[in-house]
């Protein structure tokens, strides 16, 4: 059983039912927890062959609605999603460097629905540091705040932060590939549905699932549970066709009409653009979409 499903059965039993409830908000914890996820993969710093170490201090960042729902369970509701990255992390052998937190902020600058993540490492204690330089920087009111935190960017390399890169992927891309990260989030514009085909062969495009890489030679792909899919998803919350992508400048992926909807790059939406890098979560399963320069 996976970790987002886990996650959702121990919510069933909080508070006689009252997460039902919450469900029904526009962002829902399941969603924030696989941004969680997300989160920890982007940030994922390899310190050597048998340690990757990820951020352990979250915060996520709701809308004035999203927020005022959702803040009467946040202790329990930072638990149960602390306890998630943590069963996360030991399903990807990530280690932390202290214990994990989870907060939830509220941001004027967000609509309903939309959500940021940003995360931090913190150690377990500032022994790291010498112990003057502590009562320093206590006294000195003065000094510079420590670097704000960009949604999945890596932090600057400023104390108590770690630096950190993207998640090391399976299989790199071809030459000319360049690694990529989700966009900060906004409102994923609609219309139109862009042109069919590869943009005259010039561009490379493929995306990769649970390690393996599928090229994308046409210029529509369907994802789904179906044998008929062009790309087979098996993940139980996945419809039997639950998304295509689209091949054009941009490229786009489009929801079929699936139960559970798709998640792109932290935005619940039934159409998004797509560019190098792009997370796209059906289900319980990450799909990164992947473009290259030929």
């Amino acid at each position: 059983m996976g970790v987002l499903k886990r996650f959702e059965q121990r919510l069933e039993g909080f508070v006689n039912g009252t997460f039902a409830k919450v469900f029904k908000s526009e962002v829902q914890p399941v969603e924030i927890a696989g941004a969680l996820q997300r989160e920890c993969d982007n940030n994922a710093t390899i310190w050597n062959r048998d340690r990757t170490v990820v951020p352990n201090d979250f915060v996520v960042e709701l809308s004035t609605p999203d927020f005022d729902r959702l803040s009467p369970y946040s202790v329990q509701l930072g638990e149960e999603l602390a306890g998630m990255v943590k069963d996360y992390a030991k399903q990807q052998r990530y280690t932390f460097m202290g214990g994990i937190k989870v907060h939830l902020e509220k941001a004027d600058d967000l609509d309903t629905g939309l959500y940021r993540v940003r995360s931090r490492t913190l150690a377990s204690s500032e022994s790291q540091q010498p112990q003057n330089q502590q009562q320093d920087q206590q006294q000195d009111q003065q000094q510079s705040p420590p670097p704000q935190l960009k949604q999945h960017e890596p932090p600057r390399a400023a104390a108590p932060y770690r630096p950190s890169g993207p998640p090391p992927m399976p299989a790199g891309p071809p030459p000319g590939g360049r690694a990529g990260g989700p966009a900060p989030v906004t409102r994923l514009p609609g219309g139109g549905s862009p042109p069919g085909g590869p943009s005259g062969g010039a561009v490379r495009r493929w995306i990769e699932i649970n390690g393996n890489r599928h090229q994308i030679s046409r210029p529509t792909l369907v994802l789904g549970r179906s044998t008929e899919a062009d790309v087979r998803v098996d993940d139980p919350g996945v419809s039997r066709r639950h998304c295509e992508i689209r091949v054009g400048s941009p490229s786009v992926v489009q929801d079929l009409g699936s139960t559970n909807g798709i998640v792109v790059d932290g935005q619940h939406t039934q159409r998004a653009t797509l560019r190098d890098g792009s997370r796209i979560v059906v289900g319980s399963t990450t799909i990164v979409y992947r473009q290259a320069e030929g």
